[in-house]
């Protein structure tokens, strides 16, 4: 038998070789840790639909806060649970200066001054209606929208956050929250944008965790049509033009192909969401024994990092960063 013209084998032989020629690393720096906050006092919860995953009240959150730290953690992105009686169609608790989101960025920015602090900005959480604008009609008024969202992000970074991060998917959002931020004086705080957010049926846990299913129909007429890619390419530009400074991908896993797109196209650097049911998959699975639960979650880290994700969030980011110490 002829010699083969290539023995790509010969660079896969050995554990060292193969980390040497590995095109694709996965460190600390690359994870962003969600962090549900709940109301109250003394309370930590665990979402039954994201099992490992829990909400805390603030007076329980410094010891996964600390945990997170000591394995390197220093990105973390904000949700904020609302209380029922606290909902209306105006999302007037969003803008309540001594609201849970305000008082949770300066709770975590004392106990930790470098962690960096990013928040979500988007009304479903405080909605009556579970959605992520104002509703007129039945249907979602844009750019009234926008107006209470930028109320909303000023909110936010008067209580100190570093990041915002608008998940809402509103024309124009980007351009506005750039200027309103910009108006007063916060020339240095980023904005993640959520610029490709999918219309996808893996966010029900996320959902149950924050209360936040909407009240009526769906969310199809904001969120982006999943069978479509070059649709992220439009609104891409359109959030770099108005100010971005990192673009997401949400989901992450199923859309690979879009973080790529995006990876190539644009210089800004692209974030991934690897979303709850992504999370609750892979973790119903490995209980089962049908899978390998470290194998299979640093698979799916490194997929999004090859298809360019400069930084992934996910409810694995301190596992995986445990994984990562002690590789």
């Amino acid at each position: 038998m002829s010699y083969p013209f290539e023995r790509n084998r010969i660079l896969r032989k050995s554990p060292s070789i193969r980390e040497a020629m590995a095109e694709t690393h996965l460190s600390t720096s690359n994870l962003l840790l969600p962090i549900f906050l709940i109301p109250g006092e003394d309370e930590v919860s665990e979402i039954m639909s994201m099992p490992g995953v829990y909400r805390y009240t603030l007076d329980r959150v410094n010891a996964f806060l600390q945990e997170a730290y000591d394995h390197g953690i220093r990105q973390v992105l904000l949700f904020a649970q609302v209380e029922e009686h606290l909902k209306d169609n105006a999302g007037t608790e969003a803008l309540n200066p001594n609201g849970l989101m305000q008082q949770g960025i300066r709770h975590v920015k004392s106990a930790f001054p470098d962690m960096v602090v990013m928040t979500d900005v988007a009304l479903d959480p405080c909605s009556s209606y579970g959605h992520d604008g104002i509703v007129v009609d039945g249907s979602i008024a844009n750019d009234a929208t926008v107006e209470v969202l930028c109320a909303m992000a000023l909110s936010h970074v008067e209580a100190g956050a570093d990041w915002v991060a608008p998940s809402d998917m509103m024309d124009g959002r980007i351009g506005s929250f750039r200027e309103c931020l910009n108006d007063h004086g916060y020339h240095e705080v980023g904005i993640l944008a959520y610029t490709a957010k999918y219309a996808s049926n893996l966010y029900g846990p996320f959902r149950d965790a924050l209360d936040s299913a909407p009240g009526f129909g769906d969310k199809k007429t904001y969120q982006m049509d999943f069978r479509n890619a070059k649709e992220a390419l439009r609104e891409a530009r359109q959030d770099v033009e108005e100010g971005a400074d990192f673009i997401m991908v949400k989901p992450g896993g199923m859309y690979l192909d879009v973080i790529r797109d995006l990876a190539t196209h644009f210089d800004l650097p692209v974030a991934a969401y690897q979303v709850s049911g992504e999370y609750s998959m892979i973790s119903s699975a490995s209980a089962n024994g049908f899978l390998d639960r470290k194998a299979v979650v640093m698979e799916s880290l490194y997929a999004m990092r090859r298809a360019g994700a400069s930084l992934i969030a996910t409810y694995f980011a301190v596992e995986v960063a445990k994984y990562i110490q002690n590789k």
